[in-house]
């Protein structure tokens, strides 16, 4: 099986780059950072397997509209990471959850872990502190 990919779609440099730095440890191959919605999409092309995705952008609130282009449109299996989880109500449809933010260097590892297994089904033992949207259908899973 081939390294899972994962994108960064947040504004804040440092934090962006202490995810891609956690993202590295743990075995995954980050496609890049998206400081906004142009960004993001552009990455999209590379088909990343997992997105993690803030609210607030450089260019906006734009992160529900990207998490959602990226979950229906790519295949994408998107996890927010927001300071703000309060802005995705009762979830994102093609999404799979919201974390609230700050989250440990640890736990970056166990999202993306969770989120590769729920592209299989495996919605089992859930990380801590992980707020799960709709079905298991919607999650970006792709054949």
């Amino acid at each position: 099986m081939p390294t899972p990919t994962v994108l960064i779609v947040e504004d804040e440099m440092l934090v962006a780059i202490d995810l891609e730095a956690s993202l590295e440890e743990h075995g995954y191959r980050p496609v890049g950072i998206a400081a906004d919605m142009s960004r993001a999409l552009e990455l999209a092309s590379a088909r990343p397997d997992v997105a993690l995705v803030d609210c607030n952008l450089r260019d906006g609130p734009t992160g529900p509209m990207i998490g959602r282009m990226l979950g229906q449109k790519y295949g994408t299996t998107v996890i927010f990471l927001t300071a703000n989880p309060a802005m995705l109500d009762d979830g994102i449809a093609g999404t799979l959850g919201v974390v609230s933010k700050p989250c440990g260097y640890e736990s970056v590892g166990e999202l993306v872990d969770f989120a590769v297994r729920a592209r299989q089904g495996d919605l089992s033992q859930p990380p801590t502190g992980i707020k799960l949207f709709g079905a298991p259908a919607s999650f970006g899973a792709s054949a």
